[in-house]
């Protein structure tokens, strides 16, 4: 976080806005220990992986059974999207809890910037649809619900207003997840355009992946995702590199 803050208070000048995400989370929700139980009543440990098969033999059941066949349609549209399994996470970003703040020290940076530029930061809350994942700030991992009902719908305003700057400067937790599937989001929606994705640029020593030793470890999957964006034209880059040497920047606004 102190290279992040750094960064703001070193390009005041170049920065025309900042776009806070904030997940919003509460008790009871599809990724929280609460919503699923085994046989014997017990609630999953932090970090399980949930897959369909898993709710189809009944290793988990959601706790009411009024929200078990939406538990199954969502497990299966996750793996039919290729994406992670169902991830139980530990309690976190609960709204009303310190938790949900933004760390202190990038709170006072957004706020600096926002005094010195006039620039009202564009707060984007995210995650509190208790019916589904939320790691994209685009959108949610599924957007239908077993009878075709709508969860939550995708962003794409929030899409075209951030490919209308000059560049698009990303960072923030985490790499392997939110970032990345932000990312990638932001990818989708410049497949026909290549100068779109170059707009982009990674502040990689501003991100790190979901690493728990001896639980889970997904350096991997952030690092592929990482090289994959790179390869579609976004740019990888250093906070502490002058701006004006990423290749391809200009004098224009971020």
């Amino acid at each position: 976080m102190r290279r992040l803050c750094e960064f703001l208070y070193r390009n005041l000048g170049r920065i025309t806005q900042v776009v806070p995400t904030l997940d919003t989370h509460q008790a009871m929700q599809i990724f929280h220990a609460a919503f699923l139980v085994n046989e014997e009543g017990r609630h999953p440990e932090p970090y399980t992986l949930v897959s369909a098969d898993d709710v189809e033999r009944g290793v988990w059941r959601a706790v009411s059974p009024d929200l078990q066949a939406h538990l199954l349609h969502y497990t299966r549209a996750l793996e039919a999207g290729g994406k992670y399994r169902l991830s139980i996470w530990p309690y976190h970003a609960m709204l009303g809890g310190i938790g949900h703040a933004l760390v202190s020290a990038v709170e006072e940076a957004v706020f600096f910037h926002t005094i010195a530029r006039l620039s009202q930061p564009d707060f984007q809350v995210k995650g509190s649809n208790p019916r589904t994942e939320h790691y994209s700030v685009i959108g949610p991992e599924v957007t239908e619900g077993p009878d075709g009902e709508l969860i939550e719908a995708r962003n794409e305003a929030l899409v075209e207003r951030l490919l209308g700057f000059d560049a698009v400067v990303i960072a923030g937790q985490a790499k392997s997840h939110c970032v990345a599937w932000t990312i990638d989001d932001l990818l989708e929606g410049t497949r026909e355009d290549r100068r779109l994705a170059e707009k982009v640029y990674l502040l990689e020593d501003c991100s790190s992946a979901v690493v728990i030793p001896g639980v889970v470890d997904y350096t991997d999957e952030a690092d592929a995702a990482f090289a994959r964006f790179a390869a579609a034209g976004m740019h990888v880059v250093r906070s502490t590199d002058p701006i004006d040497t990423w290749a391809g920047m200009s004098a224009g606004t971020i």
